[in-house]
């Protein structure tokens, strides 16, 4: 049983671009298609698409990931920061930058999934997801 599914989401885009696939399959739902959303947004992944379960009863996002030319993964860390077990949660005047703003942290707020450059923007906190580097 799967407790945290945000948690697995980051870990099948962190292993799959660790192993070198092309893409990485995996359960769909409203704020996991939101978060991959953000990270093709801000140039992280290629693309996403959702299609059905063969089964019918669920819908399958394929997250396609992107590379530099060397062939390494654009994404170099992905971690969850806010946990079921404990929760961050930040003011505007308190949202993190990550590396001097080259990466990016992924915020919940009353306006939807927002990095820290668009919370700060939209002078709003929340809960801080993840950062991605």
């Amino acid at each position: 049983m799967n407790t945290d599914p945000i948690a697995d989401l980051l870990t099948r885009i962190r292993n799959a671009a660790q192993a070198g696939h092309k893409s990485v399959e995996l359960p769909a739902s409203k704020q996991k298609v939101a978060l991959v959303k953000v990270l093709l947004q801000e140039g992280y992944i290629k693309s996403y698409e959702l299609k059905d379960d063969p089964k019918g009863r669920f819908q399958i996002m394929r997250v396609v990931l992107k590379y530099d030319k060397a062939g390494y993964p654009v994404i170099r860390r992905l971690s969850r920061v806010s946990r079921p077990g404990l929760r961050k949660y930040s003011k505007v005047v308190n949202a993190p930058r990550i590396l001097n703003g080259a990466g990016v942290a992924i915020l919940t707020t009353n306006k939807g999934l927002l990095t820290d450059r668009a919370a700060r923007r939209e002078r709003v906190g929340g809960e801080i997801v993840c950062i991605v580097e």
